[in-house]
């Protein structure tokens, strides 16, 4: 995932409010009670990366003991991520589906439609693939699932079991995610400008309760994870714990990802801003997104001049504002409209799916038995020393001997 966070500044045009650096008073920031024997009922991953990719999310499992559903696409294929992981030696209950598409019996969302063409069309499927767990997950009868990214990895699997023990007073419990900042390109020019830039919670390593998500789904377009985390009222109750950490990549390399970014990350900056002072409902209202735009284009222009010299980072930006000039304050209302709408649709298709299937039921019930390549191969309790602590002992052995190298030789 990569992704966001802006906060604190003045008062732009007519009032309207700049947007934000972050988004922490929105969060319940705690150490989570007792762990007993709490845990995640599967861990869930939307790939499109290489099998090897979803080794630690198998480590993970194996660690907690509990089943890892992997929704692959791209150059991710179900068939090849079971076999890495069993020849890794990993023993833990696994389910990779093939996603090729929407199955038919998703609901049919209005936002999934508003930008399938023209300069906001978009070509992931994380989305749909999120929604697709929700769904599988409450026809299985899960009650809480863990969504992780391919991208992220949790050096303490401890800390998923402490976001469960959150979780029966929030709406969701996300990790604080180390290593790459999970933020926006334009956020990311933000901190690299020397600004203090924060994060928000998102969908790449994000615990939630499937039986109490029953009108929340992730909408087709950037930060769809944020939009996952509101309701008509504002902010559900999320809390935020532990540690993850994501890959490092360059968010300045391809000026494509600033402008696929620049009208989800406009939507969601504009309505967490609304959110700051409780009115949610201004943002429904074109005549708010007039001023949060000419907030938005002024932020990006400031930049610009701060990044002079940066090649790559004034592509990016260039790219962002050219996008943002595309935007129109009716396309951002109407989005919003169709959001509202769409969560009753989801809501009535949820409350519609029996569950208690198990997960063999569920992928039943959508039709995807031919595409999954399901292999459980726990024959009982975890072992011992699950592979993922082996594997950092491993690591910690080798970095040991390496540091007595060092002093051996001088270097």
């Amino acid at each position: 995932m990569a992704g966001r966070g802006m906060s604190g500044g003045g008062a732009g045009p007519g009032g309207q409010r700049d947007q934000l650096l972050d988004h922490d008073d929105l969060l319940t920031c705690a150490d989570a009670p007792d762990l007993g024997g709490r845990r995640p009922d599967a861990i869930i991953v939307p790939s499109a990366r290489p099998a090897s990719s979803l080794l630690h999310a198998a480590g993970l499992a194996e660690e907690l003991n509990t089943p890892l559903l992997v929704l692959a696409s791209r150059q991710a294929h179900a068939a090849e991520i079971v076999r890495e992981i069993e020849d890794h030696g990993i023993v833990a209950d696994v389910v990779a589906i093939d996603v090729t598409g929407a199955p038919r019996l998703m609901p049919g969302l209005e936002t999934a439609g508003l930008f399938t063409r023209g300069p906001f069309g978009r070509t992931t499927d994380v989305s749909m693939k999120r929604n697709l767990a929700l769904l599988l997950s409450r026809a299985a009868g899960w009650d809480q699932v863990m969504f992780l990214d391919d991208d992220i990895q949790v050096p303490d699997a401890a800390d998923l079991r402490r976001a469960a023990a959150l979780l029966p007073t929030h709406a969701a419990v996300g990790l604080h995610i180390d290593g790459m900042p999970d933020n926006s390109v334009v956020c990311h020019a933000r901190r690299e400008l020397g600004d203090r830039q924060g994060t928000f919670v998102g969908g790449g390593a994000l615990l939630v309760p499937v039986e109490r998500s029953d009108g929340a789904f992730f909408p087709h377009i950037y930060n769809e994870d944020w939009f996952f985390l509101l309701d008509e009222g504002g902010i559900r109750p999320v809390a935020r714990t532990g540690r993850a950490v994501q890959q490092w990549y360059d968010p300045f390399v391809n000026p494509d990802r600033a402008r696929g970014e620049e009208l989800g990350d406009t939507l969601a900056e504009g309505v967490f801003a609304a959110l700051s002072h409780g009115k949610l409902e201004d943002a429904l209202k074109p005549d708010y997104w007039v001023g949060f735009l000419e907030v938005r284009r002024r932020l990006i222009t400031r930049l610009l001049q701060r990044a002079a010299g940066r090649e790559s980072m004034v592509t990016a930006l260039k790219a962002a504002r050219g996008r943002s000039y595309l935007i129109e304050p009716h396309l951002c209302a109407r989005f919003l409209k169709a959001w509202e709408r769409d969560q009753n649709v989801w809501r009535r298709a949820v409350e519609a799916l029996s569950t208690g299937r198990g997960i063999a039921g569920a992928i039943s019930h959508f039709g995807l038995r031919r595409s999954a390549t399901v292999r459980l191969n726990r024959t009982g309790p975890a072992p011992r020393e699950p592979r993922l602590r082996q594997h950092r002992k491993h690591l910690d052995a080798l970095d040991q001997a390496r540091a007595r190298e060092l002093v051996v030789t001088g270097r």
